[in-house]
């Protein structure tokens, strides 16, 4: 079952997408499951089902998550389909054929709940979640350790290939200390995609799962998709899984002789009590219950604001809520509906056109550059906090003008104005959070279209309210919030 800790990295991978795409860049973003290994085939005889089975239910469970959430993915991936089937055979079968892979027996401990070999140390010291299990097969193992070298290389040239470098660091250090040959086969599972040389292995787990990537990008189906998307590949991971991501994935892509390398954006957990978030323990909080509370946009603002992209975060209902009404009811919606009231009674309720010297300019200007770089870094937090300094610098221009004691004039005008264009600008820079109540907030100005239809840098340029519209009123934006709060 999803839960918010799966949700945060789609819902930033989703706010990136928009952001980029109101740029102007041609975007396909990906998400999907991986739903072969061990730990399927135990679940579904655990259930009475197939592993097939088994992955269909927890697919659908992650799809409908992303329907809730509004993520507006361009492709959703299935680790059992056979586009994906084919391009797992042709990746390693061409890392066989370049002399990368080799037969071999394993011996030694494998993690069913984390999917990954592990050693009596790494039990010793707790490092180790559920159950372990004694492996002593003939597999085939994949050379990892002749790419020291070029993956140092690569760091070397590429000083932004992983970010924050706090994580690009640990993953530079698992190189340096030293790279063991590494089995990428299973002989005693049948569930996996089939090794094509030799038909009595399955591939490991791990090395279907990160060759999904590839596949959507037209890997071994689409050569020229392939060569158009893949130089421009970007992930979104958690730290748990850096030394797939960071060390066995380009060492994977050099062996299957393709040169373009991704960039990699690592977060960190999303704590509860100070415990990660895992199926396996009571701290599990599903996306549905949070957007039962707070609505769609409110739990997505309130996750991507809160937490900083990379370290560890504490998730807290308190906080969310706190974010809720501070940001979402007070700051913005506040104001959109004090101005559409304010238009309504004293304008009759048409808006007027911006001041072109106004104040607020200077302020949404610098808001956007702040927020502009933000993005670009992969910070949303940092980025919707300069994005809310226009509300909040847009709130006390309003209140210290007092619009609603004046008569009608060029004064009145102004002030009016001023506000729907400073509104308009935030609207943009904040639809890749709240799609939504963006869009409702754009239609309350008088505009029409889209706020995801407008093209930054330019959208948000000062002065292109145009006025002479009609201004809504409407209901609260973000109702008050009326939940339990256990």
């Amino acid at each position: 079952m999803p839960h918010v800790g799966h949700a945060y990295s789609t819902v930033t991978a989703d706010a990136l997408a928009r952001w980029q795409r109101l740029l102007g860049d041609e975007v396909f973003f990906m998400t999907g499951t991986d739903e072969h290994g061990l730990k399927v085939k135990q679940a579904a005889q655990g259930n009475g089902r197939t592993p097939l089975e088994q992955a269909d239910t927890t697919s659908q469970r992650f799809k409908q998550a992303w329907v809730e959430l509004n993520i507006a993915y361009d492709d959703f991936i299935r680790t059992t389909q056979a586009r994906h089937i084919h391009s797992v055979q042709t990746f390693l079968q061409r890392c066989f054929d370049n002399g990368h892979i080799y037969e071999d027996i394993y011996k030694g401990l494998y993690s069913v709940s984390d999917e990954t070999y592990v050693t009596q140390a790494d039990v010793d010291e707790g490092k180790v979640s559920g159950q372990v299990e004694y492996l002593e097969e003939t597999n085939y193992f994949f050379r990892l350790s002749s790419f020291e070298e070029a993956l140092l290389e690569w760091y070397e040239q590429v000083p932004d290939n992983i970010t924050p470098a706090s994580y690009r660091n640990e993953a530079l250090g698992i190189i340096k200390a030293g790279l063991d040959d590494v089995s990428i086969t299973r002989a005693s599972l049948d569930w996996g995609v089939p090794v094509p040389w030799d038909n009595s292995q399955v591939f490991y787990v791990w090395y279907d799962a990160l060759i999904n990537y590839a596949t959507v990008a037209g890997f071994g189906s689409d050569p020229d998709r392939f060569e158009q998307w893949w130089p421009a590949a970007r992930h979104i991971i958690g730290k748990d899984i850096i030394r797939f991501h960071c060390v066995y994935w380009p060492a994977m892509l050099m062996a299957a002789g393709i040169e373009a390398l991704p960039k990699l954006h690592v977060h960190g957990w999303l704590l509860v009590s100070g415990e990660k978030m895992s199926k396996s323990k009571l701290n599990q909080i599903s996306p549905s219950e949070m957007i039962a509370d707070f609505g769609v946009d409110g739990f997505r603002y309130a996750m991507l604001r809160d937490t900083s992209f990379g370290p560890d975060n504490d998730f807290s209902y308190e906080a969310l809520t706190s974010r809720y009404k501070s940001d979402l009811s007070n700051n913005f919606g506040n104001l959109l509906g004090r101005v559409g009231a304010v238009v309504e009674s004293k304008a009759s309720g048409i808006g007027p056109a911006p001041n072109p010297d106004s104040p607020l300019k200077q302020t949404t200007q610098q808001a956007y550059e702040a927020a502009s770089r933000a993005w670009k870094l992969v910070q949303p937090s940092v980025a919707l906090d300069s994005t809310w300094q226009i509300f909040r610098d847009t709130n006390e221009y309003f209140q210290k003008n007092e619009p609603w004691t004046l008569s009608a004039g060029d004064q009145l005008n102004a002030i009016l104005g001023d506000t729907l264009e400073a509104l308009r600008i935030a609207i943009v820079m904040a639809s890749p959070a709240i799609p939504d109540s963006a869009q409702k907030a754009w239609r309350r100005l008088g505009l029409v279209g889209d706020p995801s239809e407008q093209r930054l840098p330019e959208a948000a340029e000062w002065g292109q309210y145009p006025g002479g519209l009609p201004v809504q009123k409407g209901a609260p934006l973000f109702p008050k919030l009326d939940v339990a709060q256990d």
